[in-house]
Protein backbone atom coordinates (compact mmCIF):
# COMPACT_ATOMS: atom_id res chain seq x y z
CA UNK A 1 0.00 0.00 0.00
CA UNK A 2 2.34 2.45 1.07
CA UNK A 3 4.58 1.89 -2.56
CA UNK A 4 1.99 2.18 -4.75
CA UNK A 5 0.85 5.35 -2.72
CA UNK A 6 4.47 6.43 -2.47
CA UNK A 7 4.30 7.00 0.78
CA UNK A 8 8.50 7.67 1.27
CA UNK A 9 9.16 9.80 -1.77
CA UNK A 10 6.27 12.27 -0.83
CA UNK A 11 7.53 12.36 3.08
CA UNK A 12 3.40 11.38 4.02
CA UNK A 13 2.56 8.22 6.85
CA UNK A 14 -0.85 6.57 7.20
CA UNK A 15 -1.77 9.34 10.26
CA UNK A 16 -0.92 12.52 8.14
CA UNK A 17 -3.43 10.44 5.14
CA UNK A 18 -6.14 9.61 7.28
CA UNK A 19 -6.12 12.81 8.94
CA UNK A 20 -5.92 14.96 5.19
CA UNK A 21 -8.82 12.40 4.45
CA UNK A 22 -11.04 13.34 7.55
CA UNK A 23 -10.35 17.17 7.00
CA UNK A 24 -11.30 17.28 3.58
CA UNK A 25 -14.53 14.92 4.15
CA UNK A 26 -15.45 17.77 7.09
CA UNK A 27 -14.73 20.43 4.64
CA UNK A 28 -17.63 19.26 1.83
CA UNK A 29 -19.89 16.99 4.45
CA UNK A 30 -22.07 19.94 3.71
CA UNK A 31 -22.75 18.31 0.23
CA UNK A 32 -24.88 15.90 1.51
CA UNK A 33 -27.25 18.02 2.58
CA UNK A 34 -27.14 20.78 0.35
CA UNK A 35 -27.65 18.67 -2.83
CA UNK A 36 -30.65 16.96 -1.83
CA UNK A 37 -31.96 20.14 -1.14
CA UNK A 38 -31.23 21.79 -4.24
CA UNK A 39 -31.98 18.79 -6.65
CA UNK A 40 -35.47 18.08 -5.23
CA UNK A 41 -36.72 21.88 -5.31
CA UNK A 42 -37.39 21.67 -1.55
CA UNK A 43 -37.45 25.75 -1.34
CA UNK A 44 -39.90 26.20 -3.87
CA UNK A 45 -43.29 25.97 -2.60
CA UNK A 46 -46.36 24.59 -4.95
CA UNK A 47 -44.57 22.79 -7.02
CA UNK A 48 -46.09 19.24 -8.34
CA UNK A 49 -44.33 15.99 -6.55
CA UNK A 50 -43.81 14.79 -10.08
CA UNK A 51 -40.97 17.59 -10.88
CA UNK A 52 -39.17 17.12 -8.18
CA UNK A 53 -36.51 14.49 -7.50
CA UNK A 54 -36.44 12.15 -4.38
CA UNK A 55 -35.00 13.23 -1.43
CA UNK A 56 -33.63 10.60 0.19
CA UNK A 57 -32.76 8.97 -3.36
CA UNK A 58 -30.93 12.09 -4.01
CA UNK A 59 -28.76 11.97 -0.77
CA UNK A 60 -27.76 7.73 -1.18
CA UNK A 61 -26.89 8.99 -5.18
CA UNK A 62 -24.61 11.86 -3.90
CA UNK A 63 -22.84 10.14 -1.24
CA UNK A 64 -22.45 6.86 -3.77
CA UNK A 65 -20.95 8.89 -6.38
CA UNK A 66 -18.93 10.79 -3.79
CA UNK A 67 -17.69 7.90 -2.91
CA UNK A 68 -16.26 6.03 -5.81
CA UNK A 69 -15.45 9.55 -7.24
CA UNK A 70 -13.33 9.71 -4.56
CA UNK A 71 -11.93 5.95 -4.82
CA UNK A 72 -11.18 6.35 -8.90
CA UNK A 73 -9.27 9.35 -8.12
CA UNK A 74 -7.63 7.35 -5.34
CA UNK A 75 -6.42 4.80 -7.18
CA UNK A 76 -6.17 5.91 -10.57
CA UNK A 77 -4.78 9.27 -10.27
CA UNK A 78 -3.42 8.74 -6.93
CA UNK A 79 -4.32 12.13 -6.10
CA UNK A 80 -5.59 13.48 -2.77
CA UNK A 81 -8.56 14.69 -4.51
CA UNK A 82 -12.00 13.80 -3.15
CA UNK A 83 -14.49 14.20 -5.67
CA UNK A 84 -18.81 15.20 -5.28
CA UNK A 85 -21.98 16.50 -6.83
CA UNK A 86 -20.35 20.12 -7.34
CA UNK A 87 -21.92 23.53 -6.59
CA UNK A 88 -23.55 25.53 -9.55
CA UNK A 89 -24.17 22.14 -11.60
CA UNK A 90 -26.49 20.88 -9.19
CA UNK A 91 -27.59 24.81 -9.06
CA UNK A 92 -28.30 24.75 -13.05
CA UNK A 93 -29.61 21.21 -12.97
CA UNK A 94 -32.44 22.49 -10.38
CA UNK A 95 -33.19 26.08 -11.52
CA UNK A 96 -32.40 26.76 -15.15
CA UNK A 97 -32.82 23.18 -16.96
CA UNK A 98 -35.50 21.96 -14.49
CA UNK A 99 -37.81 25.15 -13.48
CA UNK A 100 -36.60 27.66 -16.40
CA UNK A 101 -36.55 25.08 -19.15
CA UNK A 102 -39.37 22.76 -17.93
CA UNK A 103 -36.95 19.93 -18.83
CA UNK A 104 -38.17 16.75 -16.77
CA UNK A 105 -35.52 15.83 -14.01
CA UNK A 106 -35.09 12.51 -15.66
CA UNK A 107 -34.28 14.28 -18.97
CA UNK A 108 -32.29 16.08 -16.43
CA UNK A 109 -29.77 13.03 -15.91
CA UNK A 110 -29.43 12.20 -19.13
CA UNK A 111 -27.87 15.13 -20.33
CA UNK A 112 -25.44 14.48 -17.10
CA UNK A 113 -25.27 11.24 -18.61
CA UNK A 114 -24.32 11.99 -21.66
CA UNK A 115 -21.63 15.06 -20.91
CA UNK A 116 -19.95 12.39 -19.01
CA UNK A 117 -19.84 10.18 -21.88
CA UNK A 118 -18.05 12.59 -23.59
CA UNK A 119 -16.07 13.81 -21.43
CA UNK A 120 -14.32 10.53 -21.36
CA UNK A 121 -14.07 10.16 -25.10
CA UNK A 122 -12.82 13.46 -24.86
CA UNK A 123 -10.31 12.64 -22.33
CA UNK A 124 -8.88 9.76 -23.66
CA UNK A 125 -8.32 11.04 -27.52
CA UNK A 126 -6.41 14.12 -25.96
CA UNK A 127 -9.10 17.02 -27.43
CA UNK A 128 -9.60 17.89 -24.67
CA UNK A 129 -5.97 20.36 -24.05
CA UNK A 130 -7.51 21.63 -27.42
CA UNK A 131 -10.49 22.50 -26.05
CA UNK A 132 -8.99 24.25 -23.13
CA UNK A 133 -6.37 26.04 -24.92
CA UNK A 134 -8.84 27.38 -26.93
CA UNK A 135 -10.80 29.47 -24.70
CA UNK A 136 -9.84 32.28 -23.47
CA UNK A 137 -8.46 32.32 -19.50
CA UNK A 138 -10.26 35.52 -18.52
CA UNK A 139 -13.55 33.73 -19.70
CA UNK A 140 -12.80 30.98 -17.91
CA UNK A 141 -12.31 33.03 -15.00
CA UNK A 142 -15.82 34.94 -15.58
CA UNK A 143 -17.17 31.52 -15.40
CA UNK A 144 -16.38 30.54 -12.13
CA UNK A 145 -16.99 34.20 -10.75
CA UNK A 146 -20.39 34.24 -12.20
CA UNK A 147 -21.26 30.87 -10.79
CA UNK A 148 -20.45 32.07 -7.50
CA UNK A 149 -22.60 35.15 -7.83
CA UNK A 150 -25.49 32.52 -9.34
CA UNK A 151 -25.10 30.69 -6.17
CA UNK A 152 -24.43 33.10 -3.76
CA UNK A 153 -28.25 34.96 -4.66
CA UNK A 154 -30.00 31.41 -4.35
CA UNK A 155 -28.53 31.29 -0.93
CA UNK A 156 -29.83 34.99 -0.11
CA UNK A 157 -33.33 34.12 -1.59
CA UNK A 158 -33.32 30.81 0.15
CA UNK A 159 -32.33 32.58 3.31
CA UNK A 160 -35.62 34.96 3.15
CA UNK A 161 -32.97 37.83 2.53
CA UNK A 162 -33.98 38.34 -0.72
CA UNK A 163 -37.40 37.74 -1.88
CA UNK A 164 -39.55 39.45 -4.75
CA UNK A 165 -40.63 42.61 -5.52
CA UNK A 166 -42.85 43.15 -8.31
CA UNK A 167 -41.49 47.26 -8.46
CA UNK A 168 -37.79 46.21 -8.87
CA UNK A 169 -37.73 42.68 -9.44
CA UNK A 170 -36.09 41.93 -5.75
CA UNK A 171 -35.91 43.36 -2.66
CA UNK A 172 -35.10 42.87 0.74
CA UNK A 173 -37.09 40.50 3.09
CA UNK A 174 -38.99 40.48 6.45
CA UNK A 175 -35.23 40.17 8.32
CA UNK A 176 -37.26 39.73 11.64
CA UNK A 177 -38.60 36.96 10.65
CA UNK A 178 -37.36 33.27 12.47
CA UNK A 179 -35.75 31.03 9.72
CA UNK A 180 -34.40 34.54 8.29
CA UNK A 181 -32.54 35.50 11.21
CA UNK A 182 -31.61 32.11 11.53
CA UNK A 183 -30.04 32.04 8.48
CA UNK A 184 -28.50 35.09 9.69
CA UNK A 185 -27.13 33.96 12.85
CA UNK A 186 -25.52 30.87 10.66
CA UNK A 187 -24.00 33.34 8.31
CA UNK A 188 -22.08 35.26 10.76
CA UNK A 189 -20.87 32.05 12.93
CA UNK A 190 -19.52 31.07 9.62
CA UNK A 191 -17.85 33.43 8.48
CA UNK A 192 -16.29 34.07 12.11
CA UNK A 193 -15.41 30.15 11.77
CA UNK A 194 -13.65 30.20 8.32
CA UNK A 195 -12.05 33.54 9.02
CA UNK A 196 -10.37 32.34 11.71
CA UNK A 197 -9.26 29.62 9.61
CA UNK A 198 -11.22 26.77 11.22
CA UNK A 199 -11.04 23.56 8.91
CA UNK A 200 -14.66 22.07 7.88
CA UNK A 201 -15.81 25.78 8.88
CA UNK A 202 -18.67 25.43 6.69
CA UNK A 203 -19.27 21.94 7.92
CA UNK A 204 -19.67 23.09 11.20
CA UNK A 205 -21.25 26.50 10.20
CA UNK A 206 -24.45 24.43 9.33
CA UNK A 207 -24.03 22.09 12.60
CA UNK A 208 -24.43 25.04 15.01
CA UNK A 209 -26.96 26.81 12.80
CA UNK A 210 -28.95 23.54 13.54
CA UNK A 211 -28.23 23.04 16.85
CA UNK A 212 -29.58 26.92 17.46
CA UNK A 213 -32.67 26.02 15.09
CA UNK A 214 -34.00 23.59 16.91
CA UNK A 215 -33.40 25.02 20.42
CA UNK A 216 -35.49 28.22 19.25
CA UNK A 217 -37.71 25.56 18.17
CA UNK A 218 -37.47 26.80 14.48
CA UNK A 219 -36.21 22.90 13.24
CA UNK A 220 -37.92 19.94 14.60
CA UNK A 221 -35.91 17.77 16.69
CA UNK A 222 -34.64 14.26 14.69
CA UNK A 223 -36.45 11.45 16.61
CA UNK A 224 -33.46 9.61 15.74
CA UNK A 225 -29.82 9.83 14.64
CA UNK A 226 -28.84 6.34 12.74
CA UNK A 227 -31.12 4.45 10.57
CA UNK A 228 -31.85 2.23 7.58
CA UNK A 229 -30.11 3.86 4.26
CA UNK A 230 -32.67 5.23 1.92
CA UNK A 231 -34.32 3.48 -1.13
CA UNK A 232 -32.16 4.75 -4.14
CA UNK A 233 -34.86 2.93 -6.40
CA UNK A 234 -36.52 6.36 -7.94
CA UNK A 235 -33.45 7.68 -9.96
CA UNK A 236 -31.38 4.80 -9.70
CA UNK A 237 -30.99 3.85 -13.76
CA UNK A 238 -33.51 6.63 -14.75
CA UNK A 239 -30.77 8.54 -16.60
CA UNK A 240 -29.98 5.30 -18.54
CA UNK A 241 -33.58 4.43 -19.10
CA UNK A 242 -34.42 7.57 -21.04
CA UNK A 243 -31.67 7.79 -22.64
CA UNK A 244 -32.88 4.59 -24.37
CA UNK A 245 -36.79 5.00 -24.54
CA UNK A 246 -37.15 8.85 -25.00
CA UNK A 247 -33.66 9.49 -27.28
CA UNK A 248 -35.99 12.77 -29.22
CA UNK A 249 -36.55 14.37 -25.28
CA UNK A 250 -32.16 13.95 -25.02
CA UNK A 251 -31.23 15.01 -28.64
CA UNK A 252 -32.36 18.01 -29.54
CA UNK A 253 -30.85 21.88 -30.06
CA UNK A 254 -32.17 23.00 -26.25
CA UNK A 255 -30.66 19.72 -24.29
CA UNK A 256 -27.61 20.09 -26.59
CA UNK A 257 -27.27 23.65 -25.12
CA UNK A 258 -27.72 21.73 -21.54
CA UNK A 259 -25.25 19.22 -21.89
CA UNK A 260 -22.83 21.50 -23.35
CA UNK A 261 -22.94 23.65 -20.36
CA UNK A 262 -22.59 20.61 -17.81
CA UNK A 263 -19.60 20.03 -20.02
CA UNK A 264 -17.92 23.24 -20.27
CA UNK A 265 -18.49 23.87 -16.47
CA UNK A 266 -17.01 20.70 -15.46
CA UNK A 267 -13.86 20.46 -17.87
CA UNK A 268 -12.41 23.29 -16.74
CA UNK A 269 -13.71 23.30 -12.84
CA UNK A 270 -11.88 20.07 -13.06
CA UNK A 271 -8.98 21.36 -15.09
CA UNK A 272 -8.65 24.14 -12.03
CA UNK A 273 -9.29 22.00 -9.25
CA UNK A 274 -6.93 19.86 -10.50
CA UNK A 275 -3.43 22.17 -10.68
CA UNK A 276 -4.40 23.94 -7.77
CA UNK A 277 -4.39 21.60 -5.53
CA UNK A 278 -1.61 19.27 -6.41
CA UNK A 279 0.58 22.30 -7.00
CA UNK A 280 -0.19 22.94 -3.23
CA UNK A 281 0.71 19.28 -2.56
CA UNK A 282 3.78 19.46 -4.69
CA UNK A 283 3.00 17.25 -6.79
CA UNK A 284 3.44 18.99 -9.71
CA UNK A 285 6.62 18.65 -11.88
CA UNK A 286 9.10 21.24 -14.18
CA UNK A 287 5.40 22.92 -14.17
CA UNK A 288 3.58 19.45 -15.49
CA UNK A 289 1.14 17.89 -13.95
CA UNK A 290 1.77 14.00 -13.88
CA UNK A 291 -1.42 11.64 -14.58
CA UNK A 292 -3.11 14.82 -15.45
CA UNK A 293 -5.15 12.54 -17.98
CA UNK A 294 -6.04 10.04 -14.98
CA UNK A 295 -6.89 12.72 -12.73
CA UNK A 296 -10.07 13.89 -15.51
CA UNK A 297 -10.35 10.43 -16.45
CA UNK A 298 -11.36 9.34 -13.11
CA UNK A 299 -13.55 12.71 -12.85
CA UNK A 300 -15.48 12.14 -15.93
CA UNK A 301 -16.61 8.49 -14.98
CA UNK A 302 -17.77 9.71 -11.34
CA UNK A 303 -19.93 11.85 -13.22
CA UNK A 304 -21.34 9.07 -15.61
CA UNK A 305 -21.70 6.97 -12.24
CA UNK A 306 -23.23 9.24 -10.15
CA UNK A 307 -25.74 10.30 -13.40
CA UNK A 308 -27.37 6.91 -13.39
CA UNK A 309 -27.16 6.58 -9.48
CA UNK A 310 -29.31 9.96 -9.69
CA UNK A 311 -27.45 13.39 -9.18
CA UNK A 312 -26.44 16.17 -11.15
CA UNK A 313 -22.77 16.21 -12.46
CA UNK A 314 -19.67 14.85 -10.20
CA UNK A 315 -16.50 16.98 -10.08
CA UNK A 316 -13.30 17.27 -7.95
CA UNK A 317 -13.70 19.41 -4.74
CA UNK A 318 -11.15 22.41 -3.98
CA UNK A 319 -12.18 21.94 -0.43
CA UNK A 320 -9.70 18.97 -1.37
CA UNK A 321 -6.85 22.06 -0.08
CA UNK A 322 -8.28 21.49 3.76
CA UNK A 323 -7.10 18.20 3.42
CA UNK A 324 -3.90 19.11 1.71
CA UNK A 325 -3.57 21.42 4.58
CA UNK A 326 -4.00 19.29 7.14
CA UNK A 327 -0.79 16.60 5.24
CA UNK A 328 -2.72 14.49 2.77
CA UNK A 329 -0.47 13.76 0.06
CA UNK A 330 -1.35 10.61 -2.07
CA UNK A 331 -4.92 9.36 -3.17
CA UNK A 332 -5.00 7.35 0.25
CA UNK A 333 -6.87 10.35 1.71
CA UNK A 334 -8.97 10.23 -1.02
CA UNK A 335 -10.10 6.42 -0.31
CA UNK A 336 -10.56 7.59 3.48
CA UNK A 337 -12.84 10.49 2.80
CA UNK A 338 -14.94 7.80 0.51
CA UNK A 339 -14.93 5.65 3.95
CA UNK A 340 -16.85 8.49 5.75
CA UNK A 341 -19.05 9.14 2.59
CA UNK A 342 -20.00 5.48 2.76
CA UNK A 343 -20.51 5.59 6.45
CA UNK A 344 -22.59 8.40 6.52
CA UNK A 345 -25.00 6.81 4.42
CA UNK A 346 -26.75 5.37 7.62
CA UNK A 347 -27.21 8.98 9.47
CA UNK A 348 -29.35 9.95 7.20
CA UNK A 349 -32.19 11.32 10.02
CA UNK A 350 -29.77 14.09 10.70
CA UNK A 351 -30.81 15.85 7.36
CA UNK A 352 -34.09 16.67 8.79
CA UNK A 353 -32.42 19.09 10.84
CA UNK A 354 -30.42 20.62 7.34
CA UNK A 355 -32.88 23.11 6.66
CA UNK A 356 -33.17 25.36 3.89
CA UNK A 357 -32.19 28.73 6.43
CA UNK A 358 -29.02 25.61 7.63
CA UNK A 359 -28.14 25.79 4.61
CA UNK A 360 -27.82 29.28 3.08
CA UNK A 361 -25.24 30.25 4.55
CA UNK A 362 -23.12 27.35 3.23
CA UNK A 363 -24.35 28.46 -0.30
CA UNK A 364 -22.89 32.06 0.28
CA UNK A 365 -19.52 31.29 1.61
CA UNK A 366 -19.14 28.69 -1.24
CA UNK A 367 -19.94 32.07 -3.82
CA UNK A 368 -17.32 34.19 -1.82
CA UNK A 369 -14.96 31.65 -2.19
CA UNK A 370 -15.73 31.18 -6.20
CA UNK A 371 -15.83 34.85 -6.86
CA UNK A 372 -11.89 34.94 -5.84
CA UNK A 373 -10.91 34.54 -9.46
CA UNK A 374 -11.92 37.81 -10.32
CA UNK A 375 -8.94 38.68 -9.41
CA UNK A 376 -6.97 37.01 -12.37
CA UNK A 377 -8.97 39.24 -14.82
CA UNK A 378 -7.14 42.33 -16.85
CA UNK A 379 -9.87 44.65 -15.85
CA UNK A 380 -8.07 47.34 -18.41
CA UNK A 381 -8.54 45.75 -21.04
CA UNK A 382 -12.10 46.61 -22.25
CA UNK A 383 -12.08 43.93 -25.30
CA UNK A 384 -11.67 41.56 -22.63
CA UNK A 385 -13.70 43.00 -19.72
CA UNK A 386 -16.99 43.56 -21.34
CA UNK A 387 -17.22 39.05 -22.29
CA UNK A 388 -16.20 38.78 -18.96
CA UNK A 389 -18.71 40.80 -17.07
CA UNK A 390 -21.36 39.94 -19.39
CA UNK A 391 -20.30 36.43 -18.26
CA UNK A 392 -20.54 37.15 -14.45
CA UNK A 393 -23.54 39.54 -14.62
CA UNK A 394 -25.83 37.44 -16.73
CA UNK A 395 -25.75 34.37 -14.13
CA UNK A 396 -27.39 35.71 -10.99
CA UNK A 397 -29.73 38.03 -12.98
CA UNK A 398 -30.83 35.89 -15.88
CA UNK A 399 -30.68 32.75 -13.14
CA UNK A 400 -29.07 30.83 -15.20
CA UNK A 401 -25.35 30.04 -15.79
CA UNK A 402 -25.61 29.02 -19.83
CA UNK A 403 -27.10 32.37 -20.53
CA UNK A 404 -24.16 34.28 -19.05
CA UNK A 405 -21.14 31.46 -20.72
CA UNK A 406 -23.60 32.68 -23.72
CA UNK A 407 -23.37 36.22 -23.51
CA UNK A 408 -19.75 36.02 -23.02
CA UNK A 409 -18.86 34.18 -25.82
CA UNK A 410 -20.74 35.92 -27.85
CA UNK A 411 -19.28 38.94 -27.27
CA UNK A 412 -15.65 38.24 -27.17
CA UNK A 413 -15.40 37.59 -30.75
CA UNK A 414 -17.06 40.76 -31.25
CA UNK A 415 -14.63 42.96 -29.19
CA UNK A 416 -11.70 41.13 -29.94
CA UNK A 417 -12.14 41.53 -33.43
CA UNK A 418 -13.41 45.34 -33.65
CA UNK A 419 -9.99 45.87 -31.32
CA UNK A 420 -7.96 44.02 -34.47
CA UNK A 421 -6.74 40.86 -32.87
CA UNK A 422 -8.66 38.66 -34.66
CA UNK A 423 -5.58 36.51 -35.04
CA UNK A 424 -5.56 35.31 -31.59
CA UNK A 425 -9.30 34.18 -31.55
CA UNK A 426 -9.25 30.30 -31.68
CA UNK A 427 -11.76 29.03 -34.54
CA UNK A 428 -13.46 26.74 -31.89
CA UNK A 429 -14.81 30.20 -30.08
CA UNK A 430 -16.21 30.92 -33.70
CA UNK A 431 -17.85 27.81 -33.39
CA UNK A 432 -19.14 28.34 -30.16
CA UNK A 433 -19.79 31.77 -31.11
CA UNK A 434 -22.63 30.47 -33.92
CA UNK A 435 -23.92 28.00 -31.35
CA UNK A 436 -24.68 30.72 -28.36
CA UNK A 437 -26.71 32.84 -31.18
CA UNK A 438 -28.58 30.24 -31.86
CA UNK A 439 -29.46 29.05 -28.24
CA UNK A 440 -30.36 32.74 -28.14
CA UNK A 441 -32.77 32.63 -31.18
CA UNK A 442 -34.47 29.58 -30.20
CA UNK A 443 -34.41 28.40 -26.77
CA UNK A 444 -33.71 31.46 -24.48
CA UNK A 445 -36.74 31.75 -22.44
Amino acid sequence: MKKYFQFEELGTTYRREILGGLTTFLSMAYILAVNPLTLSLSSVKDLPDAMRMDYGAVFVATALAAAIGSIIMGLLARYPIALAPGMGLNAFFAYTVMLTYHIPWQTALSGVLCSGIIFILLTLSGVREKIINSIPAELKFAVGAGIGLFITFIGFQNAGIIVNNDAVLVGIGDLTAGHTLLAIFGLIITVILMTRGVKGGVFFGMVITAIVGMFAGLIDVPHQVVSSVPSIKPTFGVAIDNFIHHPDKVFNIQMIVVILTFLFVDFFDTAGTLVAVSNQAGLMKDNVLPRAGRGLLADSTATVVGAILGTSTTTAYIESSAGVAAGARTGFASIVTAALFILSLFFFPLLSVITASVTAPALIIVGVLMVSSLSEIDWKRFEVAVPAFLTIIAMPLTYSIATGIACGFIFYPITMIVKGRAKEINPIMYFLFVVFILYFIFLAP
